[in-house]
Formats: structure tokens, sequence, C-alpha cells
């Protein structure tokens, strides 16, 4: 009996020292690919950017006014009291001229925002400027629904989209629209977002800086070379053939932008970025925003990998191109990776037997720790970089983002379950402040079940965490104290809104006084 209990402890430490050794592989090629995006961002940048410029030099040098083609602007709003009127006072304010420029407000909401925004039509209208205030007088479809209805009311051969905080400049479409002009199979393009709230809070300024690394290099690194991308929802300028071609937008994942650039782009349409033109927007301001966002979007990402990948796979693609596709589409597989580890690290430890486990053992982790630790921190530090601030400055909020992504998993984790068990979820939008008089509104945050659980892994973490420092586990114990940090910090404020009254979705719940 002792011998079969030895065996079996023998077997079971083998057995999470092959866990983590596969978990390690896969995590570790998504770390490297930290570092080809920057290499293929580097490499075209220059490039790209002088190339952006001599398109818009010569296509205004060319054009007249008679030239220019209609374009509608489309502002899909739910529930935006806060921030609609400033979205309204920057569209109408960007320079193009008036009967070419059409604006559909598509309005879904169910608040005070719909007397919002009618009153301020109808003073635009007064005022000579197109402008329509559109109600569907349903929420089917959600989004995606909501800019196909407004499409097939459309006039304009090209379609601007913003969502409810943006705050484009005023020479948007003049520095943005050549680019799609020029390139006959130009689909798309994209502009950079900035932030208006980025030194609001640390919460807000981690935000930035993990969203300046997707767009200030990864944008760039794969549209740039002939990669897949993916238009980000708003901020940017659609071909309306592009999307027609493909049968429009579709209702049948939460990122409905993805999946709709992923489509034309396997239909041989190209997408556009220009890192030179950036447009303003807010960041969410609460953990429970913030949740609920990366929620949508780790899920909806998943779901177009499982609607699209196979054709993707089956194209005519080079491998390198499909890889990266792969990489990009399913990059929140990491979070049920990263969830094994962490709840496997001290079974693992208790396992280990003998000099050979404990090196192995020690190998992995020490290999995890360098890329988990140099990878992002290269990304975001170049990214802050490209963008001309102090890449240094970075540093210091690569264990915040840590902790951010590490106190999502659980969610994240449920949004690959349903994606995989085909559950469909409603499209929970994030509702921004606004700022000053603009905050007409308060909305209640979302609510979830799961912060018991979260908190539950924040004890079992910090147990976890008193092994490692017993026992001189030192590089398991760094990753511990940020387990332990994440998780406690985000189960005990998802149960502190379950509290408010276990919302499921954003609601009403007192308006403010102006001021």
């Amino acid at each position: 009996m002792e011998k079969w209990l030895d065996w079996m402890v023998e077997a079971s430490g083998w057995m999470f020292l092959a866990i983590y050794g596969v978990c390690a592989v896969v995590l570790g090629v998504y770390a490297v690919n930290c570092y080809v995006m920057i290499w293929l961002f580097h490499r075209r940048r220059r490039e790209e950017q002088e190339r952006y410029m001599r398109e818009c030099e010569r296509f205004w040098s060319e054009a007249t006014n008679a030239d220019l083609p209609v374009v509608t602007t489309q502002l899909p709003v739910y529930n935006e009291a806060n921030v609609v009127v400033r979205l309204l006072q920057s569209v109408v304010g960007v320079e193009y001229p008036r009967e070419k420029h059409q604006i559909q407000v598509l309005d879904d909401s169910t608040d005070e925002t719909t007397e919002v925004i009618a009153e301020e039509v109808r003073r635009y209208q007064a005022a000579g400027v197109w402008i329509e205030h559109i109600r569907r007088g349903t929420r089917e479809g959600y989004k995606a629904g909501a800019l196909q209805y407004g499409m097939e009311r459309a006039v304009g051969e090209y379609i601007a989209i913003f969502d409810a905080d943006f705050v484009p400049q005023r020479d948007f479409l003049r520095r943005l629209l050549p680019t799609i002009i020029v390139d006959e199979r130009g689909a798309a393009v994209q502009a950079r977002w900035e932030y208006l709230n980025r030194e609001e809070s640390v919460l807000t300024r981690a935000q930035s800086i993990g969203l300046d690394a997707h767009f200030a290099i990864e944008q760039g690194a794969r549209a740039w070379n002939g990669l897949y991308m993916n238009f980000n929802g708003t901020a940017g300028i659609w071909r309306r053939a592009a999307i027609e071609a493909v049968g429009g937008w579709q209702d049948d994942t939460l990122t409905e932008d993805m999946d709709l650039s992923y489509r034309v782009q396997l239909a041989g349409w190209r997408m556009k970025f220009v890192f030179d033109v950036e447009v303003p927007c807010e960041l969410p301001g609460t953990v429970s925003s913030y949740k609920t966002q990366q929620f949508r979007w780790a899920k909806g990402s998943l779901q177009t990998a499982r609607k699209l990948l196979p054709a993707i796979l089956r194209s005519r693609d080079g491998w390198f191109r499909k890889f990266e596709a792969v990489m990009h589409l399913t990059h929140h597989v990491i979070d049920p990776l990263i969830m094994i580890l962490v709840v496997c690290a001290l079974p693992a430890l208790l396992m280990a037997r003998g000099q050979v486990h404990g090196v192995i053992l020690g190998v992995i982790l020490c290999g995890l720790f360098v890329l988990s630790i140099s990878a992002p921190a290269a990304l975001h530090g170049y990214g802050q970089r490209v963008l001309g601030r102090r890449w240094w400055h970075v540093m210091p909020y690569i264990p915040v983002l840590s902790c951010l992504y590490t106190g999502l998993l659980v969610s994240n984790c449920k949004a690959m379950y349903e994606t995989l068990r085909g559950i469909q979820s409603p499209f929970v939008r994030t509702p921004k402040e606004g700022e000053g008089a603009s905050k007409r509104v308060k909305y209640r945050p979302v609510g979830d079940r799961y912060g018991w659980v979260e908190l539950g892994l924040g004890v079992y973490c910090t147990i976890s965490l008193g092994y490692c420092l017993l026992h001189g586990h030192v590089i398991l114990a760094y990753f511990m104290l940020l387990n332990s940090v994440a998780f406690v910090y985000v189960g005990l404020h998802s149960l502190r809104v379950m509290g408010v009254g276990g919302a499921t979705e954003f609601t009403v719940v007192g308006k403010r006084a102006p001021g």
C-alpha cells in the first residue's frame, strides 16, 4: 500500500508538471508574439506614415467640393444622456460640406436620452445641418442591428461610426477619408484612440497604457504588413460597398466590428490604419464597467474565432497570416490557461518530489516569469515611446495591469465557457460618465454572481503565497501576491455591486443636478 501511495504521488507530481509545461509553452508563444508585433510595427512605421502624408496631400490638392463623396456618419446610442450632447456637438462641427454629410443618430434608448437627442436634433436641423433622429422601436440585434438599420436608410458611399463617448476632431474626415478613397479595395480605415480621462485614476491610467499598446503597436503592425486587422467599432470609416458585399452587419457575435472586419478581409478587401489621427474618448471609470466591457470583448472575439477560423485556415492565405489571425482571435485562450496555473500551483509544489521535479518546476516558473514580465513590459513600454511619452513611467503600472487582467479571469473564463457551449449573451454596453454639466443621469453598475468565487480564489492564492514564502519559492510568491490582491479586490467589488441590487444591466437610479 505504501509503495502504491508513493507511486500515486510520484505520478501526480509528473502530471502537474506536464500541465504546467503545456500551459507554459502556449503562454510563451503568445508572449513571444508581443516582440513580433513590435518588430512588424517598427519595420514599416516610417514608410507607412510617409505614404499616408503623400496620399492626403495629393488627394486634397486635386479634389474639389464637387468631387467629394457623400459621407454618412452613424452614431449608435443607447441610454447615454451624459455624453450624447457632447457627441452631437463634435460631429456637427466636423469640417465637410454640409450637403454631403448625413448624420444619423441611431437611438435605441429607453431613458431620457431620447428626449435630449430630439431636442438637439431639432436645433441643428433648424440651423441647416443634415441630421436625422432614427428610432427602431426595438433593440433587436443590439448595435449591429442599429447599424444595419441605419445603413439601409443611409445615402453615403462612405460610413463613419462613432460611439457615444467619442469626440472626433474637426478635421477627422479630411484626414482619414483620402486613405480609403485612394485604395479601391480599402474596406475600412481605423483611427487611433486617445483618452479624455487618462489621468483620472490608477484604473484609467492602467487601461490607457494597455490600449495604447494595441493602437500604437498592434494595429499598425497588422495593417501595414498585410495581416488580418480588426475595426474597433468606432472612430473609423467604412466603404459601404465592402459591407454590402459580405452581407452587412451581423449580430451573432458580441463583437460585430471584428466579425465584419474578418469577413471583408476573407473576401479580398483591405483594412487600413492611420497612426497619426487620434480620436479622444472615455475609459470605463469603475471596475464593474471595465469588467463588463472586457467580458463582451473576450466573448465576442472567441465567438468570431469559432465562426470564422475554419474559413481562414481553409483559405489561400500564407501560413504567417493564418498564424497571426489565430493569435489575434484566440488571445483570450490565455485566460483559462492562466487560471489553470493559478489553481495548480500549490498542488504542483506539494506533489513535487526529488531534485528532478524541483529543477523542472523551477525552469518552468523562471521561464514564465521572464516572459510574463518582459513581453508585456516591452510592448507597453514601446507603445508609450512611439507616442512620445516617457516609457519608463509605464513600469510601475505593469503590476497594476497584471492585477487587472488576473482579476477578470473568472469573468473571462465564463466568456470562453459560454462560447464553447453556444450560449448567447445580451449586448451590455458600457455607459460613460461625461463631465461637468453633462452628468444628467447616474447609472447603477452591473452586478454578477461570481464575487464569492473571486474572493475564494483570492483566499486560496493567499494560502499559496504563505506556502511559497515558507519554502523559499520567491518567483511563484510574486505571482501569488499579484493573484491574491487581484482576486480579493475584484471579488469584494463584485459583492459590493451585488449588494446594490444585483443588476444585470446598467440602469438609471436617479438624475443629477447640473454643474
